[in-house]
């Protein structure tokens, strides 16, 4: 099984009002809530690791941004 958990990544980074997060959120509860035992194990690890992989795009774009600042 694989979870496309940039979708609701990118939802949540788009939503308009904080109720829409709040749904989108939920859904994910909700996924979360439906599967079997071992299925929450694999979402579990595959969460952890894109979150981790977007952090470590964050911490790249902002060292970015950051050794261009120093420069000026």
């Amino acid at each position: 099984m694989k979870f496309d958990f940039k979708k609701y990544h990118y939802r949540g980074m788009n939503a308009a009002t904080e109720q829409e997060k709040a749904a989108i959120n939920q859904e994910l509860k909700d996924l979360y809530a439906s599967l079997t035992e071992e299925d929450k194990a694999i979402f579990n690890q595959e969460l952890q690791h894109f979150m981790i992989h977007e952090y470590a795009n964050l911490t790249n774009s902002f060292e970015s941004v950051k050794d261009v600042k120093a420069d000026e």
